[in-house]
């Protein structure tokens, strides 16, 4: 057999036995066993896992990473920001006048025209390719993101976390339902093991995995049982990693609003290009009837006398100035906005503790009108301990047991250690003890070892028969264990209430077995109920003997329901998962935002209340009625009608399985509700992927839930949940902010030169001053507003309905105030400006040109102060919370820097003239009595104006 470094075997003959499922060739090296001395590895400890064995086994047989296809490069944003047709055809118009004024002109004064064009689309070119190239690369980052699984290795004889990217060939890994195998690998040992296959074959037959069977394929999801794992490929050694390998990471996906802002940006456009198109004609039809004059007052097209260079360069100037106007009009920076503003958004919100899987539930969750909660780890911190035990007929301190028999204090430790899917590691000095699990088996693992419980001992004394993991429908788990003398005990674990239901005697206190009368149950009941409203999850443990005569032969164990009939109850177990810090704020902030919350939790209903209470959701004693308290039982018992009528009602729903929570979801989203749902087990999977908004938790979440999710919030944590929300709202917020910016600059900008050109036949503001505004309004301007932070006003709104349009009358009322008051004082400045600037004792020529840069100056000076006031649509102080916006601050500050540049030193390239401070100051006045003007527009009475019905396609959800 050929060696690979210090191991008995390759990585070649390790992948192609696991991709061909050769069982034989397995049996071969020894079987699993042997396989696992090939690569120096235990079965039952796994590898070293210091950091030489790492490198080792990396180097032999690769790491869990594969190749990604790179994504595309800043040439291609490059060369698609290119394809844009207004700016093809000012690119040609550009080379025509470039062309003419360098033949008329001479190339020292005949470039300027055509190349301070070319240089402004080139311009905008390049900032819009580096916008939308950042924008990938983040959304590459979030992709990398996504697929770090954090899962447990054995390492040393301990439960350790690792990254999916350290797993290393050799590792021993427990599966557990709802996992995703992480690489390939070999079936050790387990009960029940089924794994779903179909992301890999594409059947989707649940296939059942032992040692007859025990080939287990990376990317493949654990539908039931547990076991352990032998990694025998990882990476590109695996058919997941080629098929993974193969698959771009590009996000192609478009949310909702990106699609109706498209739809938006089309509208506008068809309407910018009839306004640029009825330019063309007028200032075509002045031009040849002899009404266009040049700055001295002669006449600029005289037939028969003007030349055709002068002609043809006449109209390329206006055709260059009617596609400058469709550059203006067509609003390219609405998709730009969205995408810069869920960027921004996904990248804070990992901050915030969420992981966005999908771009539209960023802005869904805006829309959230009810937020189904867990209770378990969302609502309380998931760290359980015990704190209160009944057994018999008394209650015992959680630590001691010397009241209780020898025989009961036996039988709860073999329960305790045998039925379980946790493990106990104790140093060997025996000092240090280290428990792993879910918090529920962590929690009564560490009460059996105070109880004196030596886990490995107790488990070496019985063999497992069978396994029933745990359910989340029966919520109860059960194990047949046979003992040294082959007496059979089946022990079972589970909802107090459920285990009692089951029972028909118990132990008393010195291990005699008793007839559990109705007295008895009562008394338990009592017990339960008690426990329950000091808001502790109440577990009950019980066992039964069996006959091993009647155990199925080990070929037909697999298909054994274990008996849960006529069961010893032993104790009733109490465990104390207190309220997270600050969930009582977090729902009282949610209440107020308009949004109802509501726990569905498998717990008892006497529990759910306890937290319910404490927490706020349920507001007093008297409230918890039904249907506001339900049960899971009752809920599902009612008819499709009714459910829907209840589901409005339902505060807390208490016992509920994992339909019961898609019944209450499917209610709620019929009733109208924008429905968003917390779930971490595999089984709340169908609820997650029927919720507008599926919020699967990332600590305790299964992969197969998080799969179905949209937003996975990583510290598992309500608090987080009401962040999205915020988040969410930002989102929308932040595009009709842009919106109302964005559509009052193109008002103003057409309307000033469609009444210049059709009344003078010039326009005030020419192409490369149309450009430039372009670029503060789209780029610069989505940037500015699509990256503002949430506010705690954003939780003052009411939910985003589902008919809400895009602009609402608010904005119209604001960009209306505005736009007038832009067109207004400008329109006066073009027509009137020579007298009011004092420039009637200079030449026509150059009065015409120091007006014409007073009009750009304060035009773009406008659009500055404008943006302040697009930050705050519905406040008055426009100017809170500004200087947190660092990137605001600075666009703002580049804009206006940029703009004195262009004035005093680019004059040529911009046919601008350098401006006196007087001047400079005048501008900077009418651009600031913008702001007290928004401020007086807010206190007008909203319009009913039908304008909304306009942007009918712009509905804010489908």
């Amino acid at each position: 057999m050929p060696l690979t470094g210090s191991y008995g075997i390759g990585q070649e003959q390790l992948t192609t036995m696991t991709r061909d499922h050769n069982f034989s060739r397995l049996q071969e090296y020894g079987g699993v066993k042997g396989l696992s001395n090939l690569l120096k590895t235990s079965l039952e400890k796994g590898i070293n896992g210091d950091d030489n064995d790492m490198v080792l086994r990396r180097t032999a047989f690769g790491a869990n990473q594969y190749p990604r296809k790179k994504g595309r490069s800043f040439w291609v944003f490059l060369w698609e920001a290119w394809q844009d047709l207004t700016l093809i055809i000012l690119m040609i118009a550009a080379t025509v006048s470039l062309v003419l004024g360098i033949k008329t002109e001479g190339i020292k004064e005949g470039w300027y025209d055509g190349g301070s064009i070319a240089l402004a689309v080139a311009l905008v070119i390049a900032v819009t390719a580096i916008s939308d190239y950042r924008q990938s690369l983040q959304f590459q980052n979030l992709n990398e993101e996504k697929r770090n699984i954090h899962l447990e290795v054995i390492r040393g004889g301990r439960r350790t976390e690792v990254s999916i990217f350290d797993l290393v060939v050799g590792d021993v890994v427990p599966l557990n339902i709802g996992d995703q195998v992480p690489a390939d690998g070999i079936f050790i040992s387990g009960h029940s093991l089924s794994i779903d296959e179909s992301s890999m074959t594409g059947e989707s037959k649940i296939v059942h995995k032992d040692h007859k069977a025990p080939f287990l394929m990376s990317g493949c999801k654990v539908a039931d049982g547990y076991g352990n794992m032998l990694v025998t490929g990882v990476g590109i050694n695996t058919e997941w990693g080629l098929l993974m390998a193969s698959i771009s990471d590009e996000n192609g996906e478009e949310t909702p609003l990106q699609v109706r802002l498209n739809g938006v940006a089309t509208l506008i456009g068809i309407v910018g290009l009839s306004v640029a198109f009825l330019v063309l004609l007028v200032l075509i039809a002045r031009y040849f009837t002899g009404h266009t004059q040049n700055a001295d007052g002669t006449i600029q097209y005289i037939k028969g006398q003007t030349s055709v260079k002068a002609t043809i360069n006449g109209v390329v100037k206006i055709i260059t100035i009617a596609v400058t106007i469709v550059v203006v009009a067509v609003p390219e920076g609405l998709p730009l906005a969205v995408t810069l503003t869920l960027a921004y958004s996904m990248r804070k919100m990992m901050v915030d503790k969420a992981l966005v899987r999908r771009l539209s539930a960023c802005e869904t969750m805006g829309s959230a009108t009810t937020i189904c909660s867990d209770k378990t780890g969302t609502l309380t911190l998931n760290q359980m301990t015990v704190v209160k035990v009944y057994v018999a007929t008394t209650y015992i301190e959680s630590e001691k047991v010397e009241v209780v028999s020898p025989v009961v204090s036996s039988l709860l430790v073999e329960g305790i250690a045998q039925n379980t899917t946790g493990s106990v590691f104790m140093s060997e000095d025996g000092k240090a003890v280290e428990v792993t699990g879910s918090p529920t088996e962590k929690a009564i693992l560490s009460w059996g070892v105070k109880l004196g419980m030596k886990f490995d001992d107790v488990r070496s004394r019985s063999s497992v028969l069978h396994v029933f993991p745990f359910n989340s429908e029966k919520k109860r788990g059960g194990v047949a264990l046979r003992l040294e003398d082959s007496v059979v005990h089946i022990h079972w674990k589970g909802a107090a209430e459920l285990v009692l239901a089951s029972c028909k005697s118990w132990l008393d206190i010195d291990g005699t077995p008793k007839s559990l009368d109705q007295d008895k149950v009562d008394e338990l009941k009592k017990v339960i109920e008690g426990m329950a409203a000091r808001s502790l999850r109440c577990i009950a443990l019980a066992y039964r003997l069996y006959d091993m005569d009647n155990v199925p032969d080990e070929e037909q164990r697999e298909q054994w329901v274990l008996p849960d009939d006529e069961l010893v109850f032993l104790a009733i177990v109490g465990l104390q998962d207190p309220c997270r810090p600050g969930v009582q704020e977090a729902v009282r902030l949610c209440i107020h935002a308009g949004i109802k919350v509501r726990m569905v939790t498998g717990d008892n209903i006497q529990t759910a209340k306890a937290i319910a209470l404490e927490c706020g959701i349920l507001d007093s004693e008297a409230a918890a009625t039904e249907p506001t308290l339900i049960e899971g039982r009752s809920f599902r018992a009612l008819s499709e009608k009714d459910r829907e009528e209840t589901a409005e009602k339902i505060s807390v729903m208490g016992r509920s399985s994992p339909n019961d929570k898609l019944l209450l979801v499917q209610a709620l989203r019929k009733k109208g509700h924008v429905v968003a749902v917390t779930g971490d087990g595999t089984n709340d999977a169908p609820a997650l992927h029927e919720a507008d908004i599926g919020l699967a938790m990332g600590i305790q979440g299964t992969e197969v839930a998080k799969e179905s999710s949209d937003i996975i919030i990583l510290d598992d944590n309500f608090a987080s949940v009401v962040k999205v929300v915020r988040w969410g709202r930002s989102v929308y917020a932040n595009i009709q902010k842009f919106i109302q910016f964005q559509l009052t600059v193109n008002v103003a900008a057409l309307v000033i030169n469609v009444v210049a050109a059709i009344s003078s036949g010039e326009v005030p503001l020419n192409a490369v001053q149309l450009l430039w505004v372009n670029l503060i309004m789209d780029t610069l301007g989505a940037l500015a507003l699509a990256t503002e932070p949430p506010t705690d006003h954003l939780m003052d709104r009411t939910p985003v309905g589902r008919r809400e349009p895009l602009v609402t009358n608010i904005m119209w009322r604001n960009l209306l105030v505005q736009a007038m008051y832009q067109v207004i004082v400008l329109l006066i400045l073009n027509f009137g400006g020579r007298s009011i600037l004092h420039l009637t004792h200079e030449s026509r020529a150059h009065a015409d040109k120091v007006r014409n840069t007073f009009i750009f100056n304060t035009f773009v000076l406008c659009q500055v102060f404008n943006e302040f006031n697009a930050r705050k649509p519905d406040e008055f102080n426009v100017f809170s919370g500004v200087t947190r916006n660092r990137l605001f601050m600075g666009i703002i500050g580049v804009t206006v820097l940029l703009q004195v540049l262009i004035i005093e030193f680019l004059g040529k390239f911009t046919s601008t003239v350098k401006l006196n401070w007087k001047l400079w100051l005048v501008s900077i006045a009418i651009a600031f009595f913008s702001w007290p003007l928004a401020v007086l527009g807010k206190l007008l009475p909203v319009p009913k104006t039908p304008l909304g019905d306009f942007f009918k396609k712009s509905r804010c959800m489908p």
